[in-house]
């Protein structure tokens, strides 16, 4: 069964909603806010949580970021698929510095296949990204109305790109349109951190899940960044 709600006795220390990176010289210094809606999400999970009420000042100095750019999350997100965050950062890291850079759709289709697939890409993965680029530089895409949109229609349109699965879908409702209540259920590191922090290590079927995740409503978005930080140090971005 999953972990019922307590009540806290009190009540813990928030996380801070902000920090600032420091650029190089020359440049401002960006600062980078935490969601609107991130402290009234901590806030109420660590009142309806005993497992959030304890992770969230744990790990309370960061917050989910957004790039902002539609397609940077997308094309990361396919980087990022089946393979750990740490593997991920350094496949794109590869990927930013072969692209010179520029990482827009023009570019990813201008440069020559091996270009792509020398960053570590799968060439699957490098057909995925350049058809995800064909889409935008051809304006398929409703990218415009895509905020107004609710989660499931954006779901929709998103997984008729080739190689966008609905977690990827998920994922760029999350880091992209931060949506606040996005419950990844395919997810592998949601799993691991469900299995973990509230079935001790056992395994998780989906139906568990989405019980354990009926407790985070409406913030299931928040709450699944603090089981991602549960399990790996490195914040996920996408």
């Amino acid at each position: 069964m999953a972990t019922r709600l307590n009540t806290p006795k009190a009540a813990p220390a928030k996380p801070s909603l902000q920090k600032t990176l420091a650029k190089p010289r020359g440049k401002k210094i960006a600062t980078l806010k935490a969601p609107d809606y991130w402290q009234q999400a901590c806030d109420d999970l660590m009142r309806q949580d005993r497992i959030l009420r304890k992770l969230i000042p744990r790990y309370g100095t960061g917050f989910l970021v957004t790039r902002g750019d539609a397609f940077n999350t997308l094309a990361r997100a396919i980087v990022g698929q089946q393979i750990s965050v740490a593997a991920a950062q350094s496949v794109w890291n590869r990927l930013v510095a072969n692209l010179e850079k520029k990482i827009n759709p023009a570019q990813v289709l201008s440069v020559p296949t091996e270009h792509l697939r020398s960053a570590g890409l799968s060439g699957r993965k490098v057909e995925y990204i350049r058809d995800l680029a064909g889409h935008f530089h051809e304006g398929r895409l409703q990218a415009k109305q895509w905020q107004s949109m609710d989660d499931e229609s954006v779901i929709r349109e998103l997984t008729e790109i080739r190689g966008i699965g609905r977690w990827t879908a998920e994922m760029f409702l999350m880091f992209n349109l931060i949506r606040p209540d996005v419950l990844p259920l395919d997810d592998i590191g949601l799993i691991r951190a469900i299995s973990l922090n509230y079935f001790s290590g056992e395994p998780v079927s989906r139906h568990e899940m989405r019980e354990v995740g009926a407790n985070w409503a409406p913030w299931r978005t928040v709450a699944t960044w603090y089981m991602w930080r549960s399990i790996d140090p490195i914040p996920v971005e996408y």
